[in-house]
């Protein structure tokens, strides 16, 4: 809880995953993925309650030995390759308010994206709460910028994507950001429906880049390897 404020955070980790086979529990130094999500989620200090959103069994009862709460299964329907990660979030809420369960913010936290401490969760939400925003996304600097970036066109001819000098030296360059995926924050009220775009969401919470990786592919497992290993 923060200033009177519950906070709800869910993980949601579906059985099926492309790329890398079952890749949510995949162990890395000892521990499965999700853990170090719900490790970090465990020690933040304004959390209420952390619930894994699964389909799966296993991820299920994994989620619960690493200290999440896992009240019910993800009807099938919400764990297809087409199925939106707010339709889950929403499910996720009603349900819980099923039983008499209410919260006043929702903190997503993607598995995929391991490298991020409980203070900086904790840091996202006062952020958000004290600026009585009704969402909060993470965000990056880009390492490419895009002054650098181009299109092609049919004959062959480069097109600049934004309109500004590229001949300015590097540190002049106004600063850019991805959204990175690993923090979203969301009041719970009437406005957050399935028709919420989290990754619009409009107060950006900068994250260093060193924090930036989704593991997406068997070499992101690698770097995350050497990455945990360097800390």
């Amino acid at each position: 809880m923060y200033k009177y404020n519950k906070i709800l955070a869910v993980i949601p980790a579906r059985g099926g995953s492309k790329g890398i086979a079952r890749k949510n529990i995949v162990h890395i130094h000892d521990k499965p993925l999700i853990q170090y999500t719900i490790d970090a989620a465990k020690d933040a200090k304004y959390i209420d309650k952390i619930v894994v959103s699964t389909d799966d069994e296993e991820i299920a009862n994994i989620s619960k030995q690493c200290g999440a709460e896992v009240p019910f299964l993800r009807p099938k329907h919400l764990a297809t390759d087409t199925a939106k990660t707010i339709e889950v979030l929403i499910h996720t809420v009603e349900k819980l308010n099923e039983v008499g369960e209410f919260y006043d913010y929702l903190v997503l936290l993607q598995p995929t994206q391991p490298i991020r401490t409980s203070d900086i969760i904790d840091e996202a939400i006062q952020t958000i709460v004290d600026r009585n925003e009704e969402g909060l996304v993470s965000i990056s600097e880009v390492s490419e910028h895009p002054v650098l970036i181009r299109t092609m066109n049919e004959s062959g001819k480069l097109q600049n994507i934004l309109n500004i000098n590229s001949t300015l030296r590097r540190q002049e360059f106004p600063k850019y950001y991805k959204v990175n995926g690993s923090i979203y924050i969301n009041k719970i009220n009437d406005n957050f429906t399935v028709n919420t775009s989290l990754n619009d969401n409009n107060l950006g919470f900068i994250m260093d880049k060193k924090y930036d990786i989704d593991i997406d592919e068997e070499i992101d497992l690698e770097f995350l390897k050497v990455l945990l290993e360097n800390q």
